[in-house]
């Protein structure tokens, strides 16, 4: 059913409850983008901070996430699912040795780009529920790790959860450093792959 204003314009009764959903995704997606941003600058950023980086009222932002824990890991969520677009373009098909050192290079300008995220997520929510969340994340390095494997190109002697370990603690540690200023970000990616591409080379016989 229909009402007419008073230009005589027929509008829909359902105009203004559609423009609101409208209106509040944009308020939750910008909220989700200004977070990193926010963190960035300061990895103990107020609720009060990210409202106002995401050019929304505090009141609005609790009528999405009700505490600051809820928003950081709907943010890491969102973070993870862009860096997953951009690395599925990475190419992975060749020799695996060259691949990883792709991989890892992509992956830490992500994580560089998400490192103020990431030191609130740590604070905020158990090491087991960031691990989970990277999980899909990771299945990309498990595949080329496990390819690598059988191709020769990576050792056999570890298992490779515990190579994905090691390249997990070596990308966070970089990060650590560089919130430290004892690491310049340019050289992150060169430095972590200095360590893991000959500490995942096959042991010589």
């Amino acid at each position: 059913m229909s009402a007419t204003d008073h230009t005589g314009a027929a509008t829909s009764r359902e105009g203004r409850p559609s423009n609101q959903r409208a209106d509040a995704q944009r308020n939750r997606g910008a909220i989700l983008m200004a977070t990193p941003i926010a963190l960035r600058k300061n990895p103990d950023a107020s609720i009060a901070d990210i409202a106002a980086e995401a050019g929304v009222g505090r009141m609005t932002l609790y009528g999405h996430f009700k505490t600051r824990a809820e928003l950081i890991e709907a943010a890491v969520v969102e973070s993870l699912k862009r860096g997953d677009d951009v690395l599925s373009e990475v190419p992975l098909d060749d020799d695996p040795a060259e691949a990883l050192g792709r991989l890892v290079e992509s992956s830490w300008t992500l994580v560089d780009q998400a490192r103020g995220l990431l030191a609130a997520a740590q604070k905020e929510l158990p090491a087991a529920r960031i691990r989970e969340l990277h999980e899909t994340v990771e299945a990309r390095m498990r595949n080329l790790l496990e390819r690598g494997q059988r191709e020769g190109r990576f050792r056999d002697d570890l298992p490779v959860s515990w190579l994905l370990t090691t390249t997990h603690v070596v990308i966070n540690a970089a990060a650590d450093e560089i919130t430290a200023g004892r690491l310049d970000p340019s050289d992150a990616a060169r430095f972590i792959n200095a360590i893991l591409q000959p500490a995942f080379a096959p042991p010589a016989d």
